[in-house]
């Protein structure tokens, strides 16, 4: 078998004007002339059209379908004298069969973006193959990357904690149960446990994977599987060391979408915040500023709804030019067991936390906080919460040989290229989403 050298991708095409080239790709879309048959065709890094004018090639293509596998060979030249390029096809190849009619149109980007979200993901498998559809797990992919890479140049050492776990994080709420070989077990809802216990071993310590949450809510902000990105660092002087280093995290993964994911950023006509600092205020500053200005909530709410996250964002967008705000010091009871208490309560009745939450946009992207970290401290609090610390005895080991002021956080992956997006759904944003009422495909 022939080899056919010179293959490139699509988008390095105008580097090899009036070369012969390679390309491989579906067809994107197509116009038949008669005697002239213009294919777009589209790999992994984009479109580029081919001409087709050579009699014994239109008859070897005519008919060709859209979303066939090709490859072309043929010639770089300019197109129309301007600096955009096309390839004049000398050869085209079939390497895959069409055996029926789209259920949607790729090609078409207003009807794509018209498409119902129940239709979108019906056909996921095809709707994925959109350029902007696409896009969005193209700007998912340099999120991670960004975020491994930050954390990695901060001596952070990735870990993979199990996601078939004995007990949940937060003591049995909103869980996955299974059936273990005849024993109980869970899908996790967080790698909390194991992130905690590696801070004993390594210091700091990132994840990137997926969590398990059976929560009863069908909206656009919740699914039940997604990618959580966790991480947890050691020797800290409280949850503000955590929130000091997010916020350079963000910077740096800010930065690097925006430099290496303008086309995508550029289809969905989407802003990157320029970092520079992000406010920070406690829950009842957060709620007396929406209280006075807005009219907002209860006389004592002890968390802040969607309206809220929605209203104090914008206000401080208004005031500061800021699109995230950190919320701080929720009350304790309303953080899990593992959560530091806050021992000043000055300004408020109740047992506050050091846990925090980063607001963007309007929607909650991230929860963190400083973590217990004496034995009896953190025993005594799982007793409290009405559990059995004998449940999480294997936890509580490495508490009982000491461990180190720590904190850490998770950002929802999902969640944060959505407001990056300003998409209506973070069911847009996850790749085959799990919800309330959607296991396929």
């Amino acid at each position: 078998m022939s080899t056919i050298i010179n293959r490139i991708a699509v988008k390095e095409a105008a580097a090899h004007l009036n070369e012969q080239v390679t390309i491989k790709g579906h067809v994107h879309s197509l116009k038949d002339l008669g005697g002239l048959l213009f294919i777009n065709v589209r790999d992994a890094s984009g479109i580029v059209q081919a001409v087709v004018e050579n009699e014994s090639v239109l008859c070897q293509v005519r008919g060709i379908k859209v979303e066939t596998p090709v490859r072309v060979v043929g010639t770089v030249v300019s197109r129309n004298g301007g600096s955009a390029c096309e390839i004049k096809a000398e050869k085209i190849d079939q390497l895959g069969v069409v055996v029926d009619t789209l259920p949607v149109e790729i090609a078409k980007e207003k009807k794509m973006d018209a498409l119902s979200l129940g239709t979108l993901l019906d056909y996921r498998p095809i709707t994925l193959r959109s350029p902007k559809v696409r896009a969005i797990f193209k700007l998912e992919a340099e999120i991670t990357r960004a975020f491994r890479q930050f954390l990695a140049e901060q001596r952070f050492v990735e870990i993979h904690s199990p996601k078939i776990v004995a007990t949940g994080t937060e003591g049995g709420a909103q869980l996955f149960k299974l059936d273990y070989f005849g024993k109980p077990a869970y899908l996790a809802q967080s790698p909390q446990f194991y992130k905690q216990i590696m801070v004993g071993v390594f210091e700091r310590v990132f994840e990137v994977a997926p969590v398990y949450r059976a929560e009863e809510h069908d909206t656009t902000r919740h699914l039940n599987e997604y990618i959580s990105l966790d991480f947890e660092m050691g020797f800290i002087e409280s949850e503000q060391d955590v929130i000091d280093m997010q916020v350079r995290l963000l910077k740096h993964v800010f930065d690097h979408v925006r430099s290496v994911c303008a086309e995508e950023l550029a289809m969905y006509g989407a802003t990157v915040p320029q970092i520079t600092s992000i406010p920070r205020l406690r829950l009842d500053e957060a709620i007396g500023i929406l209280q006075k200005n807005y009219a907002w909530g209860a006389n004592e709410p002890e968390d802040l709804d969607p309206e809220g996250e929605r209203l104090l964002c914008e206000h401080f967008h208004r005031e500061t030019g800021s699109e995230l705000v950190y919320v701080t010091n929720y009350p304790l009871a309303a953080r899990p067991f593992y959560t530091m208490p806050f021992t000043d309560t000055a300004y408020s009745g109740k047992p506050l936390s050091r846990g925090f939450d980063l607001l963007f946009r309007g929607l909650e992207v991230t929860t963190g906080g400083q973590r217990i970290h004496d034995y009896e401290q953190l025993h005594a609090s799982i007793s409290k919460r009405g559990l059995n610390p004998e449940d999480f005895k294997e936890y509580l080991q490495c508490f009982r040989y000491g461990m180190p002021p720590h904190g850490g956080l998770a950002i929802g992956l999902e969640r944060l290229a959505k407001q990056l997006l300003n998409l209506p759904s973070v069911k847009q944003t996850a790749l085959f989403p799990r919800d309330l009422n959607r296991l396929r495909p």
